[in-house]
């Protein structure tokens, strides 16, 4: 395992004390996040990912993805503005609004949400989906978020996972729609115990031998190019890197770390990607054998070559989407409590249904067709 070199202690804040004061505003920012998630599931999502899908699954999804873009704007807001996280892009600056497939590192259960940031200054936030682990469905609100946002679900055994992966591949070919599939070919996050688990594989098997990532599984990535390739524009190779320390969730709640996030952008165009399944699996072990290497340059340098490639958030901006959400939050919730009891009995439905349809993972087909 390599030894990395601690960075010079000029570059920055290693580390944010946790404060009464970071505690409660955690606290605050954890409550909103949640609560204006619960309105907007139940008020705007059950309306344009339910009722609207009835008529048009593109309408439904543009309405879908207004209501909960500005939302989701909310997490890179608590990231770089409230909490202060430095978020430092590098490598290719990318078009706005295409169609990809993007693939990353997995180095700790926040990986993911660092890629609104990224989606948010393309205009493409509300259009971003994860391929994730089935056992996140179960949060209470968010995993009803995650359906809404039509999110797949695997249980990361192939052979279980392969028709539910198709089956909703074939509903993401409608090139109207704008799409940011992420992907996370590791599986799962990388640890050291891993790490070293996977290098006695590579050892035995002829594969590269890594240090910052673990070998990515080919399957899925292969599925997804296969089903999607005719539709995208590009594949988004992203490597992210946090300087000092890798953050938990409770970390970016309460801003403790981390103080830089680093996010490397490379654009592949799909004529550089091989077609057969061999050929894209040995692809893939190469730009993991790439990704390594990066790494490898960011430790031992504390930055990645070609900085500052996207600009600042806009702080008006996302100050006017966090007021809206939750001036929208509190007029729902008033209605709620204070309103007639046929407003309760819808209330009451749509969570229901929302429970429902999450648990069985059902989604409903257009039945009337008018647009």
């Amino acid at each position: 395992m390599e030894v990395r070199k601690p960075l010079s202690s000029n570059d920055g804040p290693r580390h944010h004390a946790l404060t009464p004061l970071r505690m409660l505003r955690g606290l605050i920012c954890l409550l909103v996040l949640l609560s204006t998630a619960f309105v907007m599931l139940v008020f705007c999502g059950f309306m344009t990912a339910v009722v609207l899908r009835l008529f048009s699954i593109h309408y439904s999804r543009k309405a879908t993805s207004f209501f909960f873009g500005a939302w989701l704007s909310m997490w890179p807001f608590l990231f770089e503005k409230i909490n202060k996280t430095k978020v430092v892009f590098s490598g290719e600056s990318v078009p706005a609004r295409e169609r990809i497939l993007l693939i990353a590192n997995h180095r700790t259960e926040v990986d993911w949400m660092y890629l609104w940031d990224l989606a948010l200054r393309k205009g493409c936030s509300g259009y971003i989906k994860y391929i994730l682990k089935s056992s996140l469905m179960k949060l209470p609100v968010f995993g009803w978020g995650f359906h809404i946002l039509e999110f797949i679900s695997v249980e990361r055994r192939w052979e279980i996972d392969e028709s539910t992966l198709r089956q909703m591949l074939s509903t993401f070919k409608d090139s109207r729609d704008p799409l940011w599939l992420a992907l996370f070919p590791e599986g799962t996050d990388f640890t050291e115990q891993k790490c070293t688990r996977n290098q006695k594989y590579a050892a035995e098997n002829c594969l590269p031998v890594l240090n910052n990532v673990l070998l990515p599984k080919t399957k899925g990535f292969c599925a997804c190019l296969e089903d999607l390739r005719a539709t995208l524009d590009a594949v988004y190779d992203i490597t992210i890197g946090y300087k000092y320390r890798c953050p938990s969730f409770l970390d970016n709640v309460f801003g403790v770390d981390p103080s830089e996030v680093h996010i490397h952008i490379r654009r592949i165009p799909l004529n550089d990607i091989p077609i057969s399944e061999d050929d894209v699996a040995t692809w893939l072990m190469e730009t993991f054998r790439l990704k390594d290497q990066l790494l490898s340059d960011f430790y031992s340098q504390g930055h990645f070559s070609q900085q500052e490639t996207e600009g600042g958030l806009s702080t008006m901006r996302c100050l006017v989407n966090s007021m809206v959400v939750i001036a929208f939050t509190i007029t729902c919730l008033f209605l709620t409590f204070f309103s007639s009891i046929w407003f309760k009995i819808y209330v009451s439905s749509a969570c229901a249904y929302l429970a429902t349809a999450t648990y069985f993972n059902m989604r409903p087909l257009p039945i009337f067709g008018i647009f």
